[in-house]
């Protein structure tokens, strides 16, 4: 097997514009009165699909909490992940990072004693930050409308929450990159082994993988062929979401994440990217020492990971 890995710290070609003050807020929270109950996990799942979206995951988060943690601040805590096929195959032909929100993350919680739900998600700019795109691109302005249209659709009296922070200046690269050269007669061979050894470290190093969704199978079933394989891991770390959601619940819009194995034809380069950390604390203001370094130590426990996936 001819392996040579390359590590390469991407981030948008706007990160430097992006400073405490002037920029819009990376996270939409939609809040609504649910003193009924009337409003769930559930049927917003619903709400989802039948506005076209496929939900792969939609997983209630306080019985982790509980069972490892003992407590939970929350009456409702779940994380959904979704992704809309047709606006993925039209980003795919533009923007390789793609993967990075295919699925895209919510979350869905409601305070202990509250009687009100809120729901998470990314905004339009964040995700053309990550993904390397311009931030008027019509493909995810349009899919950050319908996502919003759908979600107050779901909860009819929802009212936009406003941050009390302010997003700041990212601290580092916003994408993790690993690039790696693959056999050019081999390489599906050597797409299993990989998969294998980092779907076994995965536990070992803490993470869990909250669902898989290949990709490149969609997008060869849409006649757009660019690729030998575009496969797509959920990760998320249960600490740091639980960590995290004490103070930012609104957090589920990064979790679980988003890592991609992809490789296009003619081509012997397999690249591994995922979003780093530092979305979260330049999204969110997070500057307590102890939620930076449980979310630092997440970073480089998937760093050290790929480095010995890829290095071997």
């Amino acid at each position: 097997m001819k392996i040579v890995s390359k590590w390469i710290l991407c981030t948008s070609m706007v990160l430097s514009s992006v400073i405490a003050g002037n920029s819009p807020s990376d996270i939409k929270v939609l809040s609504s009165i649910n003193t009924d109950g009337e409003i769930t996990p559930k049927t917003i799942e619903t709400a989802l699909e039948k506005a076209g979206f496929t939900v792969s995951v939609n997983r209630d988060m306080n019985k982790p909490f509980m069972k490892q943690f003992k407590s939970s601040n929350f009456d409702t805590y779940n994380l959904l992940t979704f992704y809309q096929k047709e606006t993925v195959l039209k980003l795919a032909k533009k923007y390789p990072h793609v993967g990075l929100f295919a699925p895209m993350s919510l979350s869905i919680y409601s305070k202990k004693g509250e009687n009100t739900i809120s729901v998470s998600s990314l905004s339009a700019e964040a995700m053309a930050k990550i993904m390397n795109a311009p931030s008027d691109d019509k493909t995810l302005q349009d899919l950050h409308a319908l996502v919003q249209k759908t979600l107050k659709g779901a909860m009819p009296k929802a009212v936009l929450d406003t941050p009390t922070y302010t997003t700041q200046k990212p601290q580092g690269a916003l994408v993790t990159e690993v690039s790696m050269e693959m056999d050019k007669e081999e390489w599906e061979d050597e797409l299993d082994e990989l998969k294998i050894g980092f779907e076994g470290e995965l536990a070992l190093k803490g993470f869990v993988m909250a669902g898989f969704n290949s990709l490149g199978d969609e997008l060869e079933e849409a006649n757009y062929e660019a690729y030998d394989f575009y496969e797509v891991y959920s990760i998320c770390k249960l600490v740091v979401i639980y960590t995290i959601a004490q103070s930012h619940p609104e957090a589920g819009a990064y979790a679980p994440c988003s890592l991609y194995f992809s490789k296009k034809k003619d081509d012997t380069i397999l690249h591994i990217a995922f979003p780093s950390v530092y979305n979260w604390m330049s999204s969110m203001a997070i500057d307590k020492e102890s939620d930076v370094k449980v979310l630092k130590n997440a970073q480089t426990g998937m760093e050290s990971l790929l480095k010995e996936l890829t290095s071997e």
